[in-house]
């Protein structure tokens, strides 16, 4: 298996991915900002040495045998590699920071694409140079601007969201931030 690695646009190198298989651990649940909203645990293998890959490994992360979500793996400058447990993940749960979780990690080689709502896709597709600026975004950057579009309730509100998402494809800006 392969995976991109690199510093950005026309940057990747090639760096071949190691699937172990099912990993399971037990880690507590840190606080991952002020609000609590969201928490992290800590992976306490090495991921090259686990993976073959020393960074943002795709995964499916368990969460007590019960509640799965697709992530990844990130060196965050700690000791150690973390993995997000999202707030939604964490309401599921019924458990916040402090708390003890049972985790279970696999190696994700499903494609991440996002689900591209049809008005999106027209309005990509109408315009001069924006289906190769769309190809060309990162996966998350594609779900950023798909679920922002999905999100939209009313048609007037979809339509102006496209109107400004098209030159924002178009050159590479973010949604947020």
């Amino acid at each position: 298996h392969i995976a991109a690695k690199g510093g950005g646009r026309g940057k990747a190198s090639v760096e071949p991915v190691r699937d172990p298989g099912p990993i399971h651990f037990e880690a507590t649940l840190h606080r991952s900002d002020a609000s609590g909203a969201a928490c992290f645990v800590d992976f306490p293998w090495d991921l090259r040495e686990t993976f073959g890959k020393g960074n943002l490994v795709p995964v499916v992360a368990t969460w007590d045998d019960r509640v799965e979500y697709r992530g990844s793996l990130a060196r965050m400058g700690g000791e150690h590699a973390m993995l997000l447990c999202r707030k939604d993940v964490l309401a599921e749960l019924g458990k916040g920071p402090g708390e003890v979780v049972h985790v279970t990690v696999t190696l994700d080689l499903a494609p991440r694409e996002a689900d591209v709502p049809d008005a999106l896709a027209t309005a990509i597709d109408a315009e001069a140079g924006a289906r190769a600026a769309w190809e060309a975004l990162s996966p998350s950057m594609r779900r950023e601007f798909a679920q922002w579009i999905a999100d939209a309730k009313r048609p007037e509100t979809r339509d102006a969201r496209l109107s400004k998402a098209i030159p924002m494809i178009l050159s590479r800006k973010r949604l947020k931030g």
